[in-house]
């Protein structure tokens, strides 16, 4: 179900929301007002029904570890942060808890509405609010520490480093935050197409730079030391005779693995670069707005359609496609060493066969359908928040 509201910005521009996929609640931000009418039609199929789920030979067992409640998303996507057995997450109406190994060692309230995932050094936890207040709270005790502003809707959880909190707002400033007190450090922004999809990727941190993906099929890396742009690649080139066909944009998170830094964009390709060389290293056709993992050997991405694709890490060939989720909503996946694990927007987790595609578990969550899965630090175990608010670890056996 493709899902679009407008919503008029004083004496500024028009935004569509379009839910393109049903998860993660990309949102497309237009500058003119003349592309405003062909926003919401066009991006997604509001009546490609979900493929019905058949019956599968299950080669491993899907457990729940623990389950716990923390608030219902409302129309934003919440990413839980996961250290060791500490989950943190928060909801849209304020609540932010802590659970360690399940068990909830703090609740807090916010005090306002939030918008985005939370974010944690092991010091600080940090969270966002759709006005543009970044909120952070003590690790150990739930207290509040301090609160900035931005200029800025903020849907995309932060990311901290190196006693910086990095967030990144809706029309893709990135801003640098003293992680003491939250004074601006530096403020990166670049010129917007006039139609772009809303990211609610978080910044990466990678090693002295922070990753960021853009509009226009561009992925940035920006000095931590003062946010200027220390490399730039192309994922996906713009085409098209209106600005509609051209979004191509980086929203979801790059993934890197040693020197190798694989990154996807939506109406685009799927890259991967050398990031000691920066040279790309090949491209396939494949739009997606769900997310990419890799493993030791292949590249992961469900396309725009939920169709899962494989594809050799060292060269892109093809190795496998698995089209039996079509329209099912599916999110980032998660590779873990006994399989390759997606959600859906029913509340299903399904568990791929790495080599083959083949499904070898699934197990069904409900909660609204899952947001987010994000591995724990036990090698077969995910943390997944779900829209009506249940957190849950879940393990392969």
């Amino acid at each position: 179900m493709a899902l679009c509201r407008m919503r008029l910005q004083a004496s500024k521009d028009i935004a569509v929301a379009s839910t393109m996929n049903r998860f993660a609640r990309k949102h497309l931000v237009v500058m003119p007002l003349l592309a405003l009418l062909a926003g919401c039609s066009l991006f997604g199929s509001s009546k490609a029904k979900p493929t019905p789920l058949t019956p599968i030979t299950e080669r491993l067992t899907v457990h729940t570890d623990w389950q716990a409640s923390v608030g219902k998303a409302g129309n934003f996507s919440f990413l839980p942060a996961s250290g060791g057995p500490v989950v943190l997450a928060a909801s849209h109406d304020g609540t932010l808890i802590r659970l360690d190994n399940g068990k909830e060692s703090w609740r807090t309230s916010a005090g306002q509405k939030l918008s985005s995932g939370t974010a944690s050094d092991g010091r600080l936890v940090v969270v966002g609010t759709y006005k543009g207040e970044v909120l952070a709270f003590d690790f150990e005790t739930g207290k509040s520490l301090w609160s900035a502003h931005v200029k800025g809707e903020l849907v995309a959880p932060p990311a901290i480093t190196e006693g910086l909190v990095i967030v990144r707002t809706s029309d893709n400033r990135v801003i640098a935050l003293d992680g003491n007190d939250g004074k601006q450090r530096w403020n990166y922004q670049r010129s917007n197409p006039p139609l772009a999809v809303r990211s609610l990727a978080p910044p990466l941190p990678f090693g002295p730079f922070v990753l960021v993906g853009m509009p226009g099929g561009k992925l940035y890396a920006l000095a931590l030391q003062n946010g200027a742009p220390a490399w730039e690649g192309t994922v996906s080139v713009p085409r098209g005779a209106t600005e509609l066909d051209r979004v191509s944009d980086v929203v979801t998170v790059p993934v890197v693995q040693g020197p190798q830094m694989c990154a996807v964009a939506f109406q685009g390709r799927a890259a991967c670069f050398d990031m000691q060389g920066g040279n790309q290293m090949w491209s396939r056709e494949v739009s997606s707005v769900a997310g990419i993992t890799m493993d030791d050997r292949r590249v992961f991405v469900p396309d725009e359609q939920d169709v899962v694709h494989a594809f050799d890490r060292t060269t892109g060939a093809s190795v496998w496609r698995q089209d039996r989720l079509k329209y099912r909503n599916l999110s980032a996946p998660v590779a873990l060493p006994m399989g390759l694990i997606v959600a859906d927007g029913e509340g299903f987790l399904h568990v791929l066969d790495r080599d083959t595609g083949e499904f070898t578990g699934r197990l069904n969550v409900g909660g609204g359908g899952v947001m987010t899965i994000l591995p724990a630090l036990a090698p077969n175990t995910v943390v997944l928040q779900t829209r009506n608010g249940t957190l849950m670890a879940v393990t392969l056996q």
